[in-house]
């Protein structure tokens, strides 16, 4: 009885032990692991919440991109439409047909023409580029266009001496044109009204033996002149209805401008 009861004792005592250590297992293993899956799901945030960041910053950079490209849409819109309009005012210069020497050979009944405003803008050696100062000037000008009946516009362009003949031609050819395409384009003045006479070298306003002078033979001049025989025959036409004599046009009364 007495090695019964040992084994008995010894086999629960080993059971006992065996429980324990069970459960010290399983605690430790939960020690253990719980920092590690805590770790884990804090990782499992941080990935959704860097995925989200990265979704925001791709949508804001796909309308940065559309934003950009719709800028970039209209600017090439504009500059389409600044060709345009510089094709435009190209072509109305060069619609101009009243190209000659003299104005009498084109213009009919010339005698009956008045100046009634005249501006002169010069250009730097070997350019054909209006300045600043150019605009200014033929926007000015432009002023006296409003009131004028029966108009034309008279442009004379010129050269210094420097170069060869055929050289300052076409150089005064260009100056003359980039005056007509200016005010053609900015006022809508119809191509036919612009008369391109005596262009070259050959028009000398002064010496070319001075700088002065040199600089005023680089330019360009233009005229306004009326028509005055138009004015009359509105003026006899009034007086045969009323009875009455017109009063004076504007344009009649327009005093002349001098450089």
């Amino acid at each position: 009885m007495t090695l019964f009861r040992l084994r008995f004792a010894l086999t629960a005592a080993a059971l006992v032990a065996f429980g324990v250590t069970g459960c010290a297992t399983k605690n430790y293993v939960r020690t253990q692991t719980g920092p590690l899956i805590d770790h884990t799901d804090q990782l499992d945030q941080k990935t959704a919440e860097n995925n989200r960041q990265i979704h925001n910053v791709d949508d804001r950079a796909q309308a940065g991109i559309k934003q950009a490209q719709g800028t970039a849409d209209t600017a090439n819109q504009n500059a389409q439409n600044a060709t345009q309009a510089a094709n435009t005012a190209d072509t109305a210069a060069n619609d101009v047909a009243h190209r000659a020497d003299t104005l009498d050979s084109v213009v009919k009944g010339l005698d009956n023409y008045k100046q009634v405003a005249k501006v002169s803008v010069t250009f730097r050696f070997d350019k054909a580029v209006l300045t600043g100062d150019d605009k200014t000037q033929l926007d000015s000008f432009a002023q006296s266009l409003g009131s004028a009946k029966s108009y034309i516009l008279e442009v004379t362009g010129g050269t210094d001496s420097t170069g060869s003949a055929q050289y300052n031609y076409d150089l005064s050819q260009r100056r003359a044109d980039a005056v007509v395409q200016y005010l053609a384009a900015k006022y809508n003045i119809a191509p036919h009204r612009f008369y391109l006479i005596g262009i070259g070298k050959d028009q000398y306003v002064a010496s070319n033996d001075t700088a002065e002078g040199r600089k005023e033979n680089r330019r360009v001049q233009v005229q306004l002149l009326s028509n005055m025989s138009g004015n009359a025959d509105a003026q006899s036409q009034h007086t045969a209805s009323t009875g009455q004599a017109a009063p004076p046009s504007d344009q009649a009364a327009t005093p002349v401008v001098e450089e």
